[in-house]
């Protein structure tokens, strides 16, 4: 595959680092967003996530507001929405002023689990009820809205979503697992595959996806990317050192302990079982991190094992001007054309 063909977009958690405020968190979204916007990215999405405090992302349609109007090219959505938190109407609302603030360069990425423990989830929407058909009726709501009209018989023939613009924002629907890749080409949407949530299975829900696809009046051939962690340096050590904060945070993730700021010197000197060991290896399947020849030449062979041109990358450092390189790196190494 050609380098110059695959567009690099990323995916902005708002990390909390350690020794850093969430009000810092999010200047440095900002402050990325500008960055990346410069260095020719493709699009930027920002997370919805509750009750953890290493992350601040948990308003996507905020920030999205904002960063819109301090970027001048890339496309600015969410990565994502998790729908069952939320009303279609009001979800339709929401992307329907992003619209009207920065048309044409919005999108709606939108996730069926909550972004959080079941009892937050609860309190986000106590009327949810964890209910797949819930999802589908929520997508086929959404689309009617931002079409003004409704399925004939039903009380949204009497709603309309405020304010009405004529342009529609990208949909996308997020998996880890693949199922939603089929709601996807259902509805004839966009399909992102977390794999740095889920390494395993992600090239053959893209193609799942791709066979079923159904053109839709909002998009009329298939389109798909897949988001994967990924930090580029030229220094080994640094490398060595990210790679065993990685390993570190799945692992206590896995156990129960949530996501916590680490620096390297908190995992230094972590010991790990035989079973942790195996879990390790296989959490690494979920980062790309190494030199840039390394990263240039494994974040290709991704893109072609899942047949798609787009690449989202989800970098966390323990240093911010870390993260500002990583992505500068990528850009050269895929050569991005520079915006005007």
């Amino acid at each position: 595959m050609d380098i110059k063909n695959i567009r690099l977009s990323v995916l902005d958690q708002s990390p909390v680092r350690k020794g850093v405020t969430a009000e810092q968190a999010v200047q440095e979204t900002i402050a990325l967003a500008k960055y990346t916007d410069a260095l020719g990215f493709y699009r930027y999405w920002v997370a919805e996530h509750h009750n953890t405090g290493s992350l601040a992302g948990s308003t996507p349609e905020v920030l999205i507001a904002y960063l819109a109007s301090q970027t001048k090219h890339i496309r600015v959505g969410s990565g994502g929405v998790m729908m069952p938190n939320h009303s279609a109407l009001k979800v339709a609302e929401n992307f329907r002023m992003l619209e009207a603030l920065a048309p044409g360069r919005i999108d709606l990425g939108m996730g069926r689990a909550p972004g959080t423990d079941r009892i937050t989830a609860a309190m986000l929407n106590p009327s949810n009820q964890f209910r797949e058909q819930d999802f589908v009726e929520q997508l086929a709501d959404l689309v009617n809205y931002f079409h003004d009209r409704a399925d004939p018989g039903t009380i949204q023939q009497k709603i309309r979503a405020i304010p009405q613009v004529k342009t529609i924002p990208a949909m996308w629907l997020l998996s880890s697992s693949g199922q939603s890749g089929l709601f996807a080409a259902h509805f004839g949407m966009g399909f992102s595959f977390a794999h740095f949530i889920n390494p395993v299975g992600g090239a053959q829900a893209v193609k799942a996806y791709k066979e079923r696809f159904q053109p839709s009046e909002d998009l009329q051939r298939a389109e798909a990317n897949m988001a994967i962690f990924v930090f580029c340096s030229e220094d080994e050590e640094k490398i060595a050192q990210h790679k065993a904060i990685m390993d570190y945070r799945f692992i206590q993730f896995e156990k129960g302990m949530g996501i916590q700021p680490l620096a390297y010197a908190d995992v230094k000197d972590a010991e790990y079982t035989l079973p942790e060991q195996d879990r390790i290896r296989y959490n690494r399947q979920r980062v790309v991190a190494g030199t840039p020849a390394m990263v240039k030449e494994r974040l290709t062979n991704l893109a072609e094992s899942y047949g798609i041109d787009e690449i989202i990358a989800v970098t966390i450092t323990e240093n911010f001007e870390d993260r500002l390189r990583s992505y500068e790196l990528l850009a050269q190494l895929f050569e991005l054309p520079i915006p005007f």
